[in-house]
C-alpha cells in the first residue's frame, strides 16, 4: 500500500480482518435478525428445525370455526398458549411458518398486537378472529408452535400450520381442531345464503328463519300435505325408517308456472324445520353445489334449497353440451350415505327441460310436486290473505266477481292487484280509508290492458287471448299476441312423469 510499511499493511489487513469476524460474529447476527423468527426460533430451540411444517389449508368460511376451535383448544387444562401478532409492512406478501422456522425468505416484520377480523358467528353476532398470528404453545406434547394465517387480498384460502412437533403429533393437533370445528360449527342449525365470492369462493351469511305461517301456504290440503310428509316426516320418524332398511336422503321438487307460491312454500318449509341447518342457493351461487354439499353433509341433518334449477340442470339433449355444474350437482345428491338425513328442495319453471336422470332418478328426486295455477277457492283465499292488513268493503257479490274475473291467474298477480287497488284507493284519498269493488276493479282492468302485456308476463300471467282472465273479452289482449310462461299449457302435456 503506498505511504505504508509493510508492517503497518499487515497490522491494518489483520484488524480489517477481525473487524469482518466481528459483523459476522452470533452476536450480531441475534441483534439483526428478524424480531419474529428470533421468537420462532427460541421458543423452539435447537430441536425446532428438525421437524416438518405441517400445515392445513381450510376454506375461508371456516376462519370462524377455526376460531371457535382456537378459543376452546387454548383452555384445555394443561395447555398455555401464548399469541403473537405479526405485522407485515404494506405491499409485502404473506408469510409462512416454514420461512420463520427457517429464517429464510422472510418479509421485514415486526411483533404486534394480534391483527384480529370481526366475523359474524350468529344471526346479530360476532367474534374476533385471529387474522395473522403466531400460538407459541406448551402441553403435555412440549413446545411448539401454531400459526394462523387469514385470508388476504386475493388469496381466500385460510391457512394453519403447526411446527416443532413430530409430524404424527402435529396431524394429531391438526386432528383435534377439525373435531373442536366440527363439533363447535357456528353454522349448524342455521338458515344461510349461499353466494359466491369474487374468485369464486363460498360466502356464507346467516339469514333470518322465514315465519311464514301453515294457513298462509295456499295450496290444495292434499298437495300441501305431500310436500310436508316428504319433507318433514321423513325427520320424525329416523329411527324407524333405518330399522326398516330405508334411505333418509330425499329429493323434493317443486314445479309450476312462474309467481305460483314455489318459493313461498319453500320458506314455510324452512321455518318449520328446526334443528336442520338450512342453506338457499339461488343464481350464481348454483355453481358452489359442491362445496355446499359437503359442508351439509358435515352439519346434518340439513336442507339444501336450489331455486330455479333449470338454469344449471336443461336436459343434455336441448344444447350442445352439459354445463360442469349439472354434474356437479348431480354428484351431490348421489354423493351422501342413504342415512344421511339431508333434504334437496329444488324449484323449477321449466319441468320439460330438467335433467331426466336429474328428475326420474329415485335418490335423487324422489317426489315431484305441482304447484299449479290457483283455482276460484284458492283465488279467494289469497285475495284474503294479500288484503288482511288493508281495509275493504267488498260484499261477497264483489268478490266473487274479483275471483270470476281471474281465473288463470298466479298469487304474484293476486299480490299485485291488491297493492295497485290501495294506490286507486289513495288517490281518491289520503290517508287510506278504504278499498272497494271500484277500485280493484280499476286496478284489475289497467292489468288486463293491452298496453301491460309485459307485466303480465313478469307475474307469471299468458298473454294469449284464450287464456287471459275474462277469456277474450273486455280488457283482454288483441288476437295474434302469443305468451304465456314459455307455453306453460303446452308444456303440461309433455310433463305428466313430474306430476306428483
Amino acid at each position: 500500500m503506498p505511504g505504508f510499511s509493510e508492517t503497518e499493511a499487515r497490522a491494518f489487513a489483520a484488524s480489517f480482518q477481525g473487524f469482518l469476524e466481528w459483523v459476522h460474529s452470533e452476536h450480531l447476527q441475534d441483534r439483526q435478525r428478524n424480531e419474529v423468527v428470533a421468537l420462532v426460533q427460541d421458543f423452539l430451540g435447537a430441536q425446532g428445525g428438525a421437524h416438518s411444517v405441517v400445515s392445513r389449508n381450510l376454506a375461508a368460511f371456516e376462519h370462524v370455526n377455526l376460531q371457535t376451535a382456537l378459543d376452546a383448544w387454548s383452555h384445555e387444562p394443561g395447555r398455555s398458549v401464548a399469541v403473537h401478532g405479526i405485522s407485515i409492512p404494506p405491499h409485502h406478501g404473506t408469510v409462512t411458518l416454514q420461512q420463520l422456522v427457517a429464517g429464510e425468505g422472510v418479509p421485514p416484520l415486526r411483533l404486534s398486537a394480534p391483527p384480529l377480523i370481526d366475523l359474524p358467528n350468529g344471526p346479530g353476532s360476532t367474534l374476533a378472529c385471529i387474522n395473522l398470528a403466531a400460538l407459541l404453545v406448551t402441553d403435555p406434547r412440549g413446545e411448539y408452535v401454531v400459526m394462523v394465517v387469514g385470508p388476504v387480498e386475493h388469496e381466500h384460502g385460510l391457512l394453519v400450520e403447526i411446527a416443532g412437533l413430530p409430524v404424527d403429533a402435529a396431524q394429531a393437533v391438526h386432528a383435534e381442531l377439525d373435531a373442536l370445528r366440527h363439533r363447535l360449527n357456528v353454522y349448524r342449525g342455521h338458515v344461510l345464503d349461499i353466494g359466491l365470492g369474487p374468485m369464486g369462493n363460498v360466502v356464507l351469511t346467516f339469514a333470518e328463519v322465514p315465519t311464514t305461517e301453515r294457513e298462509h301456504v295456499v295450496l290444495p290440503e292434499v298437495v300441501l300435505g305431500r310436500v310436508e310428509r316428504h319433507a318433514l316426516e321423513v325427520s320424525t320418524h329416523r329411527e324407524a325408517l333405518m330399522a326398516a332398511g330405508q334411505h333418509l336422503k330425499r329429493g323434493l321438487l317443486l314445479f309450476g308456472p312462474p309467481g305460483t307460491g314455489k318459493t313461498h312454500t319453500t320458506r314455510y318449509l324452512i321455518g318449520r324445520m328446526d334443528g336442520y341447518t338450512r342453506m338457499m342457493l339461488t343464481g350464481r351461487a348454483l355453481h358452489v353445489i359442491g362445496a355446499t354439499a359437503d359442508l351439509a353433509r358435515d352439519l346434518q341433518p340439513a336442507v339444501i334449497v336450489l331455486e330455479d334449477v333449470d338454469l344449471v340442470a336443461e336436459d343434455r339433449s336441448h344444447g350442445p353440451g352439459s354445463s360442469p355444474v349439472l354434474f356437479e350437482l348431480l354428484d351431490a345428491m348421489d354423493g351422501a350415505a342413504p342415512d344421511a338425513d339431508l333434504l334437496f328442495v329444488l324449484t323449477t319453471n321449466r319441468a320439460d327441460l330438467l335433467e331426466p336422470a336429474l328428475a326420474a332418478r329415485p335418490g335423487r328426486v324422489d317426489v315431484a310436486v305441482e304447484i299449479d295455477l290457483p283455482d276460484a277457492e284458492a283465488r279467494r283465499r289469497l285475495f284474503a290473505l294479500y288484503a288482511r292488513d288493508v281495509p275493504t268493503s267488498l260484499s261477497d257479490a264483489e268478490l266473487d266477481d274479483v275471483v270470476e274475473r281471474t281465473e288463470g291467474v298466479t298469487a304474484s298477480f293476486l299480490k299485485e292487484l291488491l297493492r295497485r287497488s290501495v294506490l286507486e284507493s289513495l288517490v281518491e284519498h289520503t290517508p287510506l280509508e278504504t278499498v272497494t269493488a271500484a277500485h280493484v276493479s280499476r286496478a284489475l282492468d289497467d292489468l288486463l290492458d293491452s298496453s301491460q302485456q309485459v307485466t303480465r308476463s313478469l307475474l307469471g300471467v299468458g298473454n294469449d287471448p284464450e287464456d287471459l282472465p275474462g277469456g277474450g273479452g273486455a280488457g283482454t289482449l288483441p288476437p295474434g299476441h302469443q305468451g304465456g310462461w314459455y307455453g306453460y299449457g303446452a308444456m303440461r302435456s309433455r310433463s305428466r312423469i313430474y306430476r306428483a
